[in-house]
């Protein structure tokens, strides 16, 4: 009986790892799995196996099956492509903290993101806009990029007309 349980136990763990990384349907998959984890623990208790460290399990597991399935939950309740709670960066103004060229780093909304400038240099505390965020860095655009080149004026033209 406590080889299915250290069974189930090392499920609750696993899927709830491989959750971290493959997303919220593994978070699910742990919850239940602690679920009848859970009930194996109480079927175990009821048998009369109660030592120490299965009501300890049995705690642990309530805990961690509780977390993970509301993890879950939240996971997939929230907006396709879309964050749940938190405003979304894209228009958000921020300002370069080094000079852009064109990567380097800005702050948005008080927070510090690794940007790239999508047209060209930025001096260091030059004003961006968020155009896309991709996982934890930014593409910007800078409203008066370093490296713009001057226009040509009427009379300074090169060109010689013969």
């Amino acid at each position: 009986m406590w080889i299915v349980a250290g069974i189930l136990l090392g499920l609750v763990v696993l899927s709830a790892v491989v959750g971290f990384h493959s997303g919220p349907h593994s978070h699910v998959f742990a919850g239940v799995c602690g679920l009848v984890a859970a009930i194996w623990l109480v079927i175990m208790a009821v048998e009369g196996r109660s030592a120490p460290v299965l009501w300890a399990l049995l705690s642990a597991d309530l805990v961690v099956s509780a977390g993970l399935g509301v993890m879950g939950w939240l996971g997939l309740s929230s907006p396709p492509g879309g964050t749940h709670r938190h405003m979304r960066l894209e228009g958000a103004e921020g300002v370069a903290l080094g000079d852009l060229q064109p990567d380097g780093v800005v702050s948005v909304r008080g927070e510090h993101w690794s940007a790239h400038s999508v047209n060209g240099n930025v001096s260091a505390g030059g004003r961006v806009q968020v155009v896309s965020a991709r996982g934890v860095r930014l593409e910007v655009w800078a409203e008066d990029p370093a490296d713009e080149t001057p226009e040509i004026e009427a009379g300074e033209n090169k060109e010689t007309s013969t």
